[in-house]
């Protein structure tokens, strides 16, 4: 080509290459720009576990029951008249042999005098069938009498003596019902309200009772447990998974209907040797003291009994178990490698603010109680010890120091 097309060529090659070198900027802008505007990877949930370990834990199993009266007695009268006084107060601490009604005992005195002439009248015809006797025992050996006039006299002293002893008895029972129409309280303990009041006709063995009369201190707590229950820790006690408590009695806490602890300890007294074929429950009846009365019969309760002891055991907080979809007991637990993990346990009661895990979980194990929501099995999770203190952050540069 000549110096002319030199020229011309030479203007559109810097045309192309300035072309080229704009549309390297601009690729070079647009990838800068995709590389800013690619969103940073999310940092690990940081969630509180506490590291569980396994110890002895009391089983204490907690069971609906009632309050009843260690004694009861039903007062009734065992002579008929017209009440005269009722010299107690209802509600009120009665003794055992405390007049409670005194009924009109005229005419059981009047018995009683007539049963005593009887006896005196009776006793009068024996000495004298006695003296009659004698005298005859000694004629019939003389024959100065007959045989049978001698044994006629005989027979009339025993008729006699017959009579003594039957005039006795009825003395004895006059003195009895006189004796009945004192009406006294059989136990010591605290009466209810009376049926009747002074002036009011009674009758012997009548079906309504005038007073009940019971006994409070000590007092027993009616609690039922289900069969199963009681099969499942007999069978733990036997193979060595659960042990005896110290002591040959089981100790018994009361919770009361406002959720207070009944500040006396019981014990139990005995369990019933059947089970209830209606509800498959047995029945446990402890004793408790009693002796300002708060317990009062028919009262709901919630008994504490001691089962045995767990010897490895772990408590975890409430906080940290939830149940699957079925039902299963779970809790997260965090891996070596800081990953969260599902595992189902088994919690049997409750003691106090934590759940008693018999197992499911092992010692050294660290379980999440916090920041569960945030988080899902196999997940990467930063770990903080619950009751660390936090990491002190960076303090911050005074204003004054920023501003010089």
């Amino acid at each position: 080509m000549g110096i002319n097309g030199n020229r011309l060529f030479r203007p559109v090659a810097i045309a192309l290459a300035s072309a080229v070198l704009l549309a390297a900027c601009g690729s070079d802008k647009q990838r800068g720009s995709a590389d800013a505007a690619a969103p940073a990877a999310p940092p690990a949930p940081t969630v509180t576990v506490v590291t569980v370990h396994t110890e002895a834990v009391p089983l204490v199993v907690e069971l609906p029951g009632r309050t009843a009266p260690y004694l009861i007695a039903e007062v009734r009268p065992q002579v008929t008249g017209i009440v005269k006084q009722r010299p107690f107060t209802e509600g009120s601490d009665v003794k055992a042999g405390q007049v409670l009604y005194q009924i009109d005992p005229a005419t059981y005195q009047a018995a009683y005098d007539s049963a005593k002439a009887n006896l005196a009248r009776a006793e009068a015809n024996v000495y004298a069938a006695r003296l009659k006797a004698d005298r005859y025992a000694d004629l019939v050996k003389i024959n100065a009498v007959s045989k049978q006039a001698f044994d006629d006299a005989t027979a009339e002293l025993q008729q006699g003596q017959a009579e003594v002893a039957a005039a006795k008895a009825a003395i004895e029972k006059a003195k009895i019902d006189l004796a009945f129409t004192r009406v006294t309280s059989p136990i010591a303990g605290r009466i209810g309200r009376s049926a009747v009041t002074p002036g009011a006709l009674v009758t012997a063995n009548q079906s309504e009772a005038l007073a009940t009369v019971q006994q409070l201190d000590p007092i027993y707590v009616d609690v039922t447990q289900s069969s199963s229950e009681l099969l499942r820790m007999k069978r733990d006690l036997a193979e060595g998974r659960l042990q005896r408590a110290s002591g040959d009695t089981v100790p018994v806490r009361l919770v009361l209907e406002d959720g207070s602890v009944f500040g006396a300890e019981g014990r139990l007294a005995f369990s019933e040797v059947s089970v209830d074929p209606g509800t498959g429950s047995v029945t446990l009846r402890a004793v408790f003291p009693n002796p300002r009365a708060e317990l009062l019969p028919g009262m709901y309760v919630r008994a504490r009994l001691s089962q045995g002891i767990k010897s490895d055991a772990a408590l975890v907080p409430h906080a940290a178990l939830s149940h699957d979809p079925r039902g299963n007991a779970q809790v997260m637990v965090v891996g070596g490698e800081g990953k969260v993990e599902a595992r189902r346990v088994t919690a049997e009661q409750s003691l106090g603010d934590k759940w008693v895990v018999t197992a499911g979980l092992a010692d050294g194990d660290r379980v999440i109680v916090e920041g569960l929501q945030r988080v899902r099995p196999g997940a990467q999770v930063q770990v903080t010890e619950a009751g660390a203190a936090p990491a002190a952050a960076a303090a911050a540069p005074p204003a004054a120091a920023q501003k010089n």
